[in-house]
C-alpha cells in the first residue's frame, strides 16, 4: 500500500489522533537563553491568555467518598470509622487522612452541597465534564476544551489543554473541533511520547513538504475538510516539539526542595508538572488520581488514596500562591459522584450522586469557607443544593466565560456552553 493510499485510509476511518501525528513528526525543543525558563515563561503567561486566566482540575476518578475527604460525620454510624481533625479555619473540620491539606483550609471553599441525577461512572464522568449526558447525535465539549476556547487567546506553542493520567479517552473538544482536543500524557513522569527528532532538521522539513504535497492531491479529491484538520494538528504538533518552551514537561528542572513538596508519587509529580504548565502559559491541566470506586474495602482504599492526595494537593496551593499565581489559576476537586452514607456488608460505600462534595481553591475564591450541608447522616442535602449546571456555570463565571454562549453543532443545533442553572457567587465572595 503507498503511503497516499494509506493516508486516504486514515482519513475515511476518522484517525486524527494527535498521538499518532506525534509519532509521525518529533522534534527537539531549543535552548532558551538570557532569563531563566522559569522567569521567561512567567512573564509570557499572561500574553498567552485573556486576563491571564487558567484552571486545574483534580479529577479523583470512580467517585471519591465526601466521608473520607471533606465532609466526614464522626459522631454519626453512616461516618464509619472515619475521624476528624480540625483545619487551620476554626469550626471546620476534614477527614483526618488530609492533614497538610487541613494546613491550607484558608485557602480552600468546600461545597458540601454537590448533587446529581447521573450514579453511572461513564455518563457521570461524562455529566460532569460537559454538564450534558451522552448523545449519538452531538459530541459535547469537555471543560477542559470549553475553557481552552473561551479563555486562550492566541495559539501558543504548547497545547491549550493537558491532561495527565488516567485511561479516560472518551470525552473531546467536540463541536469545538480538533484545536481544542486534550493533549494526553499518560504520566508526569517523563517527556510527551514520540517528542524526539529521530533525524536532521533538514530532512524533517523535507518530510513535512512531501506531507503537504500529499495533502494538496488528496484535498483536490474531496478531503478537504479532513486535510484541513489534519494540517492543523500536524503543524501545531511541530510547532510545539520544536518550541523551547517544551522544557515545561522537564519536572527534574524543579529544584529539590520543590519536588520533596510535592512528594514522589505519580499524582504529586503531575500536580507539579500542572504549576509548570500554567507558568507556561496552559490555559487548562487535568491530573486525574484514581481509583476511588470503593464498593469494599471503603475505609484501607480511602486512607490509601488521601495519602496519595494530602501532600501534592497542599503543595499545589502552596506554590501557586508562593509563585503569584493563585489568583489567577482556579483549582477543582472533584469526581463523578459520592459514596453511600451506609456502610455495606463488605465495608465498602456505592455509587451515591444524591450529596456529595468538591473544593475549589483560587482563582478569586474566597477560601476558609463551606457552602451547602446534608443531614446528621450525609443522606440529602438541606442548604443550598448545588446541581451539575450550577458548578459548571460557577467555573465559568470565575474565569470570565459567557455561559449562555452558543456554539453550533455539526446539526446544525446551537449549543449553550452550559443549560440551566446559575452560579454559586458566594464561592467568590
Amino acid at each position: 500500500m503507498t503511503l497516499h493510499h494509506q493516508m486516504t485510509l486514515d482519513y475515511r476511518q476518522g484517525q486524527l489522533q494527535r498521538r499518532d501525528f506525534l509519532k509521525a513528526i518529533a522534534g527537539t525543543a531549543a535552548v532558551a537563553g538570557g532569563l531563566s525558563w522559569a522567569d521567561q515563561l512567567t512573564a509570557k503567561a499572561p500574553e498567552l491568555r485573556k486576563q491571564g486566566k487558567a484552571c486545574i482540575l483534580l479529577w479523583m476518578q470512580g467517585g471519591p467518598s465526601q466521608f473520607e475527604t471533606f465532609s466526614p460525620k464522626p459522631n454519626h454510624a453512616n461516618g464509619g470509622e472515619t475521624k476528624a481533625i480540625s483545619t487551620a479555619v476554626p469550626g471546620i473540620e476534614i477527614a483526618a487522612a488530609l492533614p497538610e491539606t487541613a494546613k491550607v483550609m484558608n485557602d480552600l471553599c468546600l461545597i458540601r452541597s454537590m448533587n446529581s441525577r447521573e450514579g453511572a461512572h461513564p455518563r457521570a464522568t461524562y455529566l460532569m465534564h460537559t454538564g450534558y449526558l451522552p448523545t449519538a447525535s452531538v459530541k459535547y465539549p469537555t471543560l477542559g476544551s470549553i475553557v481552552a476556547h473561551e479563555v486562550n487567546h492566541q495559539a501558543g506553542e504548547l497545547p491549550s489543554f493537558v491532561r495527565i493520567g488516567g485511561g479516560r479517552f472518551g470525552d473531546s473538544a467536540g463541536l469545538l473541533g480538533v484545536d481544542f482536543d486534550p493533549f494526553m500524557m499518560a504520566s508526569a513522569n517523563r517527556a510527551p511520547d514520540n517528542t524526539a527528532l529521530p533525524t536532521s532538521s533538514s530532512r524533517f522539513q523535507r518530510r513535512l513538504n512531501l506531507l503537504g504535497k500529499l495533502e494538496a492531491d488528496y484535498a483536490a479529491n474531496g478531503g478537504e475538510q479532513e486535510v484541513a484538520d489534519h494540517k492543523k494538528v500536524y503543524e501545531r504538533a511541530s510547532k510545539m516539539i520544536l518550541s523551547p518552551q517544551m522544557k515545561a514537561f522537564d519536572i527534574d528542572k524543579e529544584s529539590s526542595s520543590v519536588r520533596k513538596l510535592y512528594g514522589d508519587s505519580e499524582f504529586g509529580k503531575g500536580c507539579l508538572l500542572a504549576r509548570r504548565l500554567v507558568q507556561a502559559g496552559v490555559t487548562f491541566i487535568e491530573v486525574s488520581l484514581g481509583n476511588w470506586d470503593t464498593h469494599f474495602d471503603n475505609f484501607e482504599k480511602t486512607t490509601s488514596l488521601c495519602g496519595q492526595l494530602d501532600k501534592p494537593f497542599a503543595a499545589l496551593i502552596q506554590d501557586l500562591k508562593q509563585q503569584g499565581m493563585l489568583d489567577d489559576t482556579l483549582v477543582l476537586w472533584m469526581g463523578e459522584f459520592g459514596r453511600t452514607p451506609r456502610v455495606n456488608p463488605r465495608t465498602g460505600r456505592d455509587h451515591f450522586p444524591r450529596a456529595f462534595n468538591m473544593a475549589l481553591a483560587g482563582g478569586g475564591v474566597k477560601g476558609g469557607q463551606v457552602i451547602g450541608k446534608t443531614d446528621k447522616g450525609g443522606e440529602s442535602v438541606t442548604d443550598r443544593p448545588v446541581n451539575v449546571s450550577d458548578m459548571l456555570r460557577t467555573v465559568c463565571y470565575g474565569l470570565g466565560i459567557d455561559a449562555d454562549k452558543e456554539n453550533m453543532s455539526i446539526i446544525g443545533r446551537p449549543i449553550r456552553i452550559v443549560d440551566g442553572g446559575a452560579p454559586v457567587k458566594e464561592v467568590f465572595g
